[in-house]
């Protein structure tokens, strides 16, 4: 076993001796919010949204961007668990902001080794051999953070599946400060009619 393996099934077995009752927590979220936000791991949503075990459902992706996995869980926590409102949280010094679709096509070409970055942009060692499967995806790449924000919730307020009546809030998370700051556009665009 890896170090790394050790050091989480021995927090696992700290964290279950002082589990208590929380395997009595309903399925639906108590507070009935959802925040989509992004897998960057800075970021601790129980933390920067106050929140305690069965609160809220958590949905974490690349980029915290409205993908249609992200919407189709979206979709889920409100039509069989109840959510009400939603939240968009993106963050600055994203590492969305970094690359392309086209960067990130080419360096999966390059190889599937990780790569490197530093001030000229991104390298691959091109070793190993690649694969030209990551020139067809559509990345969600993020070239103004705002915007993307504003976008997203565009795109899950416009889902024939998402009802009016559920307001969708969209955020920034700044990583210098845990400060969430609101794109008041997004918010707008979000509204609950």
């Amino acid at each position: 076993m890896s170090k790394l393996v050790d050091e989480v099934t021995a927090a696992n077995a700290e964290y279950v001796s002082s589990f208590g009752d929380k395997g009595n927590l309903p399925m639906p979220p108590g507070r009935q919010f959802a925040i989509l936000t992004c897998m960057d791991a800075r970021l601790d949503p129980a933390k920067y949204a106050g929140l305690a075990e069965g609160d809220a459902h958590v949905i974490r992706n690349a980029g915290g961007r409205a993908s249609d996995d992200a919407i189709r869980s979206l979709v889920i926590s409100y039509k069989l668990l109840g959510t009400r409102e939603w939240f968009v949280i993106h963050h600055t010094d994203c590492g969305m902001e970094t690359f392309t679709n086209e960067i990130m096509g080419e360096l999966l070409s390059g190889s599937l080794k990780t790569a490197s970055v530093d001030e000229t942009g991104w390298h691959d060692g091109n070793t190993g051999g690649g694969t030209t499967d990551g020139k067809f995806i559509n990345w969600l790449t993020i070239s103004d953070n705002a915007k993307s924000v504003v976008e997203d919730v565009r795109r899950i307020r416009s889902n024939s599946m998402v009802p009016s009546d559920i307001p969708i809030y969209g955020y920034i998370y700044d990583c210098k400060t845990g400060k969430l700051l609101e794109i008041p556009e997004a918010s707008e665009v979000g509204r609950a009619s």
